[in-house]
């Protein structure tokens, strides 16, 4: 648009946006002034009766010429698209004026009779405001005020008597005239709390002393800069608006001359007939203590005034009348395009950005929802939608929970302690955040009322405040997201952003208040113990809503986190059918987990984590899952470098500390696995993850005592027992002490189906299986394959290695058959065609009875590019076996020196294939390839292969010097070096 001439104005810049559209600064290039020009929304453009409503309120309120209310020049249209021209003003919000400190009291006095000339013309032309606030006015660099932000008007109507204060009846009901005329819906405590009149708090008739009371609280805060009846919730506030009478605000200033104080409590009067029944009446008072100030003659005459003005109100003819001539003048609704201005004008988005709003470097934090209504369904229920919607946004950095967590530790807290005002503001100084979120809800009859705002952690200045009133429990949550995309707007996101990322709460979440708590809970558990205290809380979320794909999503991260990978996928699949019922953020997160755990799609997966990190740059997540889907693919040194962006954006994040530590093993750069885990442990970070890492550092370091150490912390935790004993029956295998290995694997299946983790116990199983095929016993590995698929028959990892145990032992006909159904199952998954099925087809293809060596070579080729890539689920990183299977087939095909390439790649990854069973036997394939180079070979290469195959033999032989000596590869390994030497 900058550029551009629309009618006769030519745009300069925009200088701000909110949701009821876009304001430019332009020139009037006829006569050449400066204006703002603001674009309506396209709904509003489109709709012909909004459209022919917004003529009317504009044509009327053009005719309200004020020189202390935003004048109105114009209205257009181009290019389909409604446009309004209003005065463009310079200066300073009286809000920010104040800042929370008061006024002088000679600007204080000018500006406060000028603010009640303006309310005294509107009441005039039969409008009242229902939403003076500082906010709502403004300062030119003359002085001058201006009142602004009409969007909440409303006409008294002519033939209304006023009511004695009690009355409670809505004139609008049954007069369609009436009630098309007014700008909100009937019964609907309309405005800002801390402002409002008791008769709004009420939800009574109003009437032009609602403004009155409103102007009386802005003074308040103008003499004293603070508010009379501010209180921590929504409920309190009003309560004290209600029931509370305000301390003199010469209490907190002793400037301001007491004739003031009187004004402004008289303005602050409960009962309207006490209060000033007119502007005129309280601009006079004003008018006449700015007189005796600068005379330097206060005296007693401001305070009899002020208390004889009621009498003389109602002595006086009433002016309704007049009003009445002018409200048939003037719409209701005239002064909604004046609303406009306090949206968007240039001087918030101007002189204020930097000092009152967020930049996309500021982090906010999320405060404990306050609820006044007595209704538990909405403790933490509306916190966690807060954070869903505020989470859509890519300009809102939201702390992490996790962040959140450490700062309380710091604080010497407890990770559940509740974040009340005083506890959050402490937490958001302390992890140096700019300002944090508090939210409340409280009950106004059958109604409820919704509130969200921003305070700055230094100041406690309110940065933004938005509330919303919902017609019924059910409508709640469409108030709070609302009044989120209102908050982010006011907070300084782009318009254009607002409304791309906000999809409605309900949506994004539930429409069930029950499951959306029960969510709540789980995500609460699982910060606070881990993925399986959070599991029977998402359960139940989705129970009570079987169409909550968040929960279905995290749910799949929960069982994915416990190496439960068939039932991730379960939960994965449901979230991706779902998708539609979640927000922009969620969608690809869906997708993504959706292509990498499910469908096993990882370039899709990556180029979905791509396009999150390209609309939320500032979100940890889909770097860290980039950074794993990189490994996956081999690439481990791009997985570093995502993970550390990772860390950088959220530095509290165990798994992040976790993926570090796996690429740097599979790197070989042990003493930065060290350092990686030093950084977490000074961050309270001890996930059971680094003592696995500690665990292989010890095994390749060969220190006992401390793989002992590591063992008795893993299987100290129910949870993680399994994985100890994982472990150790690996490190008994590798040292070729089969039997002992079989015990500590049973151990380590029967403390995984103890934990509810049968698919790990399967893996274990499987992992066995092909161990026991590898070492040459055919009946123990197809007995525990067996089990295993009883256990998990729909575990992908389970079949992979049950496939290939089969494949071994020469168990065609169920190789082949798992073979089929994976191929179905996963047609597009990059490690399963890439890796798996081309193993499993090569290891068939070298069975005794069939040994094809180069069609085994051939199948392989396919897993070159991703060989080394992390498999999910294993123990550790990777074992590396079709590199061990293609050895093997290049040992068939007679290649000794393309068969010795093959394992000592194996060799050199000790930091992928820890100790697993084919490190051990990457020395006897050595071995074996150096004895068929010395045969294939002449002269002096052959002589030093045969020292080569000598030398790797007594390697193996080394590892194995206590192995079991009944084992058949040990035996095979014997004849050989018998016959070589």
């Amino acid at each position: 648009m900058i550029g551009r001439t629309v009618s006769h104005y030519r745009i300069l810049e925009k200088v701000g946006g909110g949701g009821m559209g876009v304001v430019y600064k332009a020139e009037d290039i006829r006569l050449h002034r400066f204006v703002a020009l603001k674009f309506l929304p396209d709904d509003v453009a489109r709709d012909p009766n909004v459209l022919a409503r917004f003529r009317r309120e504009a044509q009327a309120a053009s005719a309200l010429n004020h020189p202390n209310i935003c004048t109105i020049y114009d209205i257009g249209e181009q290019d389909g698209k409604a446009f309004i021209a209003m005065e463009y003003l310079d200066g300073v919000m009286l809000k920010y004026r104040i800042a929370g400190r008061p006024l002088e009291t000679d600007l204080l006095l000018s500006l406060a009779i000028e603010i009640a000339d303006a309310l005294d013309a509107a009441h005039s032309a039969g409008i009242i405001h229902r939403d003076i606030k500082p906010a709502n006015i403004f300062i030119t660099k003359r002085g001058s005020a201006k009142v602004l932000d009409f969007g909440l008007a409303k006409r008294t109507d002519s033939g209304l008597k006023r009511d004695s204060g009690s009355g409670s009846e809505d004139p609008t009901i049954g007069d369609p005239d009436l009630a098309e005329r007014g700008l909100t819906g009937k019964h609907m405590a309309m405005g800002t709390v801390s402002y409002m009149s008791p008769e709004q708090v009420a939800g009574k008739v109003l009437d032009e002393r609602t403004d009155l009371f409103s102007f009386g609280i802005s003074l308040y805060e103008m003499a004293s800069g603070r508010l009379p009846f501010e209180r921590d919730t929504t409920g309190a506030t009003y309560g004290a608006i209600l029931h509370e009478h305000a301390e003199p605000p010469g209490q907190w200033n002793s400037q301001i001359p007491p004739q003031l104080d009187a004004i402004i409590l008289k303005a602050l009067e409960k009962d309207r007939t006490l209060r000033y029944q007119h502007a005129s009446e309280m601009r006079a008072d004003l008018q006449r203590l700015k007189r005796d100030t600068e005379s330097g003659h206060i005296s007693g005459a401001i305070a009899a005034s002020t208390s004889g003005s009621t009498k003389a109100a109602q002595s006086s003819p009433s002016s309704s009348a007049t009003r009445s001539k002018f409200a048939g003048q003037y719409l209701l609704a005239t002064l909604l395009v004046a609303g406009a201005i306090a949206i968007g004008v240039a001087f918030f988005f101007r002189l204020h950005r930097e000092s009152k709003q967020l930049t996309e470097k500021d982090t906010v934090v999320l405060a404990d929802f306050t609820n006044t209504t007595g209704d538990a369904v909405f403790d933490d229920a509306l916190k966690t939608a807060l954070r869903v919607s505020l989470r859509q946004s890519p300009f809102l950095n939201v702390l992490p929970e996790s962040e959140v967590k450490k700062t309380l530790q710091q604080m010497t807290r407890p990770a559940g302690t509740k974040l009340t005002p005083e506890v959050v503001r402490e937490l958001c100084l302390r992890s140096s955040s700019k300002a944090y979120i508090r939210g409340s809800i409280a009950s106004l009859g059958s109604h409820y009322v919704v509130a969200a705002g921003a305070v700055n952690c230094q100041s406690g200045d309110i940065l933004a405040q938005e509330q919303e009133t919902a017609a019924s429990k059910e409508k709640v949550l469409d108030a709070l997201g609302k009044s989120a995309a209102k908050l982010r707007g006011e907070l300084g996101e782009s318009l254009a952003t607002v409304q791309k990322f906000n999809v409605p709460l309900e949506q994004a979440t539930t429409s069930s208040l029950e499951a959306l708590q029960a969510f709540s809970l789980g995500e609460k558990a699982s910060n606070e113990k881990g993925s399986a205290a959070g599991l029977p809380f998402h359960q139940q979320a989705i129970e009570l809503d079987p169409n909550f794909a968040l929960a279905y999503r995290i749910l799949g991260g929960d069982y994915n986190a416990l190496g439960q990978l068939g039932r991730a996928t379960e939960y994965y699949t449901r979230a991706f059918e779902l998708r539609d019922h979640a927000s922009e953020l969620e969608k690809l997160s869906i997708t993504a987990a959706y292509y990498r755990n499910v469908t096993g799609e990882l370039e899709k997966a990556a180029q979905t984590y791509r396009e999150q990190m390209e609309g939320y740059p500032r979100d940890a997540a889909p770097y860290n899952n980039l950074g794993l889907v990189s490994a996956q693919l081999g690439d481990y040194q791009q997985g570093l470098e995502m993970t550390r962006q990772a860390v950088s954006l959220a530095p509290d994040v165990a798994v992040f500390y976790q993926n570090l530590d796996t690429y740097a093993l599979a790197l070989q750069r042990f003493d930065e696995v060290r350092q990686t885990i030093q950084q977490a442990h000074a961050r309270k970070l001890n996930p059971a993850e680094f003592h696995m890492d500690l665990y292989i550092l010890g095994f390749f370091s060969s220190d006992s005592n401390s793989m002992a150490q590591e063992l008795q912390w893993l299987e100290s935790k129910p949870d993680y027992a399994s994985w100890g004993f994982g472990l150790a029956a690996d490190t008994e295998a590798y040292a070729g002490r089969v039997k002992k290995a079989r015990d500590l694997n049973q151990q380590a299946v029967e403390s995984a189906v103890r934990a509810d983790d049968k698919e790990g116990a399967a893996v274990f199983l499987a992992y066995a299986a092909l161990r026991e095929a590898a070492y040459g016993n055919s009946v123990e590995a197809r007995q525990s394959a067996v089990q295993a698929l009883k256990l998990a028959p729909a575990s992908p990892g389970v079949a992979v290695m049950s496939a290939l145990a089969f494949a071994t032992v020469g168990d065609r006909a169920r190789a082949e058959a798992l073979a089929q159904d994976l191929t179905k199952r996963y047609p597009l998954g990059t490690q399963m065609q890439s890796l798996w099925l081309p193993a499993i087809q090569a290891r068939l293809s070298l069975t005794k009875d069939k040994k094809e060596p180069s069609q085994a070579l051939t199948v392989l080729e396919a897993a070159s590019r991703i060989e080394l890539g992390l498999i999910p689920f294993a123990n550790n990183t990777s074992c590396l076996y079709p590199t061990y299977l293609r050895g093997d087939a290049y040992l068939a095909a007679g290649q000794g020196s393309a068969a010795a390439a093959e394992f000592r790649k194996i060799l050199d990854h000790s930091g992928i294939v820890w100790n697993c069973w084919t490190g051990p036997l990457a020395h006897l394939g050595m071995a074996r390839a150096n004895a068929l180079q010395s045969k294939t070979s002449q002269g002096v290469d052959a002589d030093s292969a045969h020292v080569r195959a000598l030398a790797a033999y007594k390697d193996f032989f080394a590892l194995w010097q206590d192995a079991d000596p009944g084992t058949p590869i040990l035996k095979e390994a014997q004849a050989e070096f018998a016959k070589l030497q």
